[in-house]
């Protein structure tokens, strides 16, 4: 049974872990913030999701198979960036 949402923020979760494991025992999803911005969603393992929530995921799954599928880029992120520096 769920029982909501809740946002803390990261400062919070660092600080009061067990507040998160408290929360998501009961069912609630918690939001974690990073200076206002949402930065990660934690929920109990043993959670039921919605049919939404369920598609949602199908397609992030769909999405980094074929990620992974795509051949290696030739470029070099770093060396390009050192390359650029100004």
């Amino acid at each position: 049974m769920s029982v909501g949402m809740k946002t803390i923020t990261l400062r919070t979760l660092v600080r009061d872990p067990l507040l998160v494991k408290r929360l998501t025992r009961r069912g609630t999803r918690v939001q974690v913030t990073d200076r206002g911005r949402p930065l990660w969603f934690i929920s109990s393992a043993d959670r039921e999701y919605s049919e939404e929530e369920e598609a949602d995921k199908a397609a992030i799954e769909t999405m980094f198979e074929e990620m992974l599928q795509e051949p290696v880029s030739p470029l070099n992120l770093s060396k390009t960036i050192k390359e650029n520096r100004h």
